[in-house]
């Protein structure tokens, strides 16, 4: 019973900043919600292992990272995401149009850089937490987050023109 409300605990708590993780990663509110799903479940699993490690959120991030590469692995997952005006934007200060921009360009990136600049700029880690949770070496959290950057930076200039000299 104790295990049960600790973890129910643990997902009142968490469970909005994990859907919107995996909504940053995958890019539709039907697959992300899946993957939370799948999440929860292998944290429940191995929750008494997780809780007495005591990085109960680095797992979690993990066990998304790891659930989204292998649903994009399934065949029968290769589609184009969503239907336009069905699927809705998560709620923040951008305008519309700039939240689907960028979101149109973070599904661009490769798999990779997507997670490092999720894990880095929307959760918040540090490189160092950013290469634990993926299992890499700083080093190339650094790379990755530079060309992610680079790219956003290219998408998002050609779309919107240089940011320096509007009113954006």
């Amino acid at each position: 019973m104790a295990r049960d409300a600790e973890f129910s605990e643990y997902v009142g708590q968490r469970r909005t900043q994990l859907r919107r993780i995996a909504y940053l990663l995958c890019g539709d509110v039907h697959k992300a919600e899946d993957l939370v799903q799948t999440a929860l479940l292998k944290l429940y699993v191995a929750w008494p292992k997780v809780r007495r490690a005591g990085n109960v959120d680095a797992y979690a991030r993990r066990i998304l990272v790891n659930s989204g590469i292998d649903e994009s692995r399934r065949p029968w997952r290769r589609e184009a995401p969503g239907l336009d005006g069905v699927d809705v934007l998560m709620a923040d200060d951008f305008a519309v149009e700039d939240r689907r921009a960028l979101i149109e360009a973070l599904a661009s990136l490769p798999i990779g850089q997507r997670q490092v600049v999720i894990l880095r700029y929307f959760v918040g880690l540090s490189v160092e937490e950013t290469a634990a949770d993926l299992h890499c070496k700083p080093g190339t959290v650094k790379s990755q987050c530079s060309r992610a950057l680079a790219r956003l930076n290219e998408l998002l200039t050609a779309q919107f023109g240089a940011v320096g000299g509007t009113d954006r």
